[in-house]
């Protein structure tokens, strides 16, 4: 199990009873979980936002205090814009600090210019992380215009406006096709594909139909010394194991390398349990 241990601004208190209570630098979130599948321990008490899920689908907020629109939370050198959706999201998800971790260790030990290609890119987590590591460029690329916006704020917040980031609003496999086509390469790809989507002009994505599809397109797009090649995924009932296998059958004939793949977490505060936050894998160079 991968667990980023390393946050000040965030915490996760407790979970339990498909629920889990976390505090986004001092605002206390009660948000549904169905991965946390056993009772808590003691009672929650106070919050300041509570998700109630509906039988229906969806669900609404309830503020108990009146909240900003958003506020921020910090990673090490880097600051993102948190907000509470309709959907339960928040615009970050903490648990992929350990993959930050790892692209940014990557990009500033490998000794030459990396170039990065994020797709599915949502508000920009991983592209802030690579580019503060001192990426030449990053190229961000999601079909959500307004999670692409989102992005641009953290670019702000971080103080990266002055780096080479690109925002593109696409669909990711027709971007990388385009990409091949025109010759550009990249060093390092990290991904994180939804379990289905629709692109900007209706195209449909399906994880488990497309993803193998996507990773070879990406084959061609990669540089002759690739660094790191990353996918992390939220799809119920995926093992890690089918991430290492696409990683192992697809990078390794053409690069060589090393692959590993495992569970995502994040530790809980009340207790010694661990909070499974979806799957990751990783494929990087020997080099």
């Amino acid at each position: 199990m991968r667990l980023s241990h390393d946050w000040k601004d965030y915490k996760l208190i407790d979970a339990g009873n498909g629920e889990k209570l976390e505090s986004w630098n001092g605002v206390v979130l009660r948000r549904p979980d169905p991965q946390a599948m056993w009772p808590i321990s003691s009672d929650w008490g106070h919050v300041d936002g509570f998700y109630h899920r509906s039988d229906k689908g969806g669900g609404y907020w309830d503020f108990y205090k009146k909240l900003d629109d958003y506020w921020t939370v910090d990673y090490k050198n880097l600051t993102f814009k948190v907000s509470p959706t309709n959907f339960k999201h928040t615009g970050l998800f903490p648990e992929q600090a350990v993959n930050w971790d790892f692209m940014m260790d990557k990009i500033k030990n490998a000794g030459r210019p990396i170039k990065v290609l994020n797709l599915f890119a949502y508000t920009g987590g991983a592209t802030m992380a690579c580019s503060s590591a001192g990426a030449i460029e990053v190229v961000h690329v999601d079909a959500s215009k307004g999670m692409v916006s989102w992005a641009k704020e953290n670019m702000q917040l971080s103080h990266l406006e002055n780096n080479k980031i690109r925002f593109i609003v696409d669909d990711c496999l027709k971007f990388v096709l385009r990409e091949a086509r025109r010759g550009n390469k990249y060093d390092a790809i990290v991904m994180d594909p939804p379990s289905y989507g629709r692109g900007p002009n209706g195209e449909v994505w399906k994880f488990e139909h497309n993803l193998y599809n996507l990773i070879t397109a990406c084959l061609d797009i990669l540089s002759d010394e690739p660094l790191f090649f990353l996918i992390n995924a939220y799809t119920t009932g995926i093992s890690s194991t089918v991430l290492y296998n696409i990683l192992k059958t697809t990078l390794v004939p053409r690069f060589g390398g090393v692959v590993d793949a495992d569970e995502v977490g994040l530790p809980i505060d009340n207790n010694d349990l661990i909070l499974p936050c979806g799957i990751c894998g990783r494929w990087q160079s020997n080099g």
